[in-house]
């Protein structure tokens, strides 16, 4: 009898914003594979590098026990200014990922408009401070400091209690809305996401804060999630086949019919 197929305990955990970060290379492999970012080698360091095909964009994951985890950062244009992202250890990588995978879309521009409040105000989060949005939890906020005249930057902050935060996510001035608001609809999407470190990654396992189901998952379908991620993201770069042109019509004879 053959042996029974290897299984992985998963956890689902809602909300997302508790779920813990995750596996870096929800970002980083699709980056490198799907989208051409090349990457240094430097195994001394405890960091990660990875830089667009254009090199106006620079992805920084270094450990950073007092600061920002994550950095993305962007050279200036002839139509902005250059701009900036970060976000702390704890973020989930899902919400990262929103961002990452925005800006590499081919079909997304850079004259892409939205509000990044609007898939928050969708699902019930409340006004707060005077420009700003808070969770039904209480444990996220989302807010944007600046004047009406000169709006700044963007801070998405989770906390436990009123102490303890969680992690922290920030959008220089100038970083494009559409990505903003990538992050803010993956933070708004109310579907659980997938760990395998549970007991490791949640910032608390408090029932009453987080929900957390847990499931055996054949260990070739969780091994197989990130290889499908880098075939989608890969397939938005490929080149469609040119359209054939059509053949010529016969030319019309001139003359006569008998």
């Amino acid at each position: 009898m053959p042996p029974a197929p290897e299984t992985v305990e998963v956890y689902f955990i809602a909300p997302r914003h508790l779920a813990g970060g995750g596996d870096p290379a929800w970002i980083t492999v699709p980056l490198h594979r799907a989208c051409g970012w090349s990457h240094g080698n430097d195994p001394l360091m405890p960091r990660v590098l990875l830089s667009s095909p254009d090199q106006k964009a620079l992805l920084r994951l270094e450990p950073e026990p007092d600061g920002q985890w994550w950095t993305l950062s962007h050279a200036a244009e002839p139509d902005r200014p250059a701009w900036y992202a970060s976000f702390g250890a704890r973020t989930p990588v899902e919400l990262i990922a929103a961002v990452t995978d925005t800006l590499t879309d081919p079909a997304s521009t850079a004259s892409t408009s939205s509000d990044p409040y609007e898939p928050l105000r969708q699902i019930g989060w409340s006004p707060y401070g005077d420009d700003g949005l808070v969770s039904p939890d209480k444990a996220a906020y989302v807010e944007r400091l600046g004047t009406p005249g000169d709006p700044g930057a963007w801070f998405v902050t989770v906390t436990l209690g009123l102490h303890q935060k969680v992690w922290q996510a920030r959008f220089g001035e100038h970083t494009p809305a559409r990505l903003v608001t990538a992050f803010t609809a993956a933070l708004a999407d109310p579907a659980p996401v997938a760990r395998t470190d549970s007991v490791h990654s949640l910032p608390t396992h408090d029932p009453n804060v987080v929900t957390r189901r847990t499931t055996d998952v054949l260990a070739v379908l969780v091994a197989g999630a990130l290889e499908e991620r880098v075939r989608t993201l890969a397939a938005r770069h490929a080149v469609p086949p040119a359209t054939p042109m059509p053949s010529a019509p016969p030319p019309v004879k001139n003359g006569r019919s008998r």
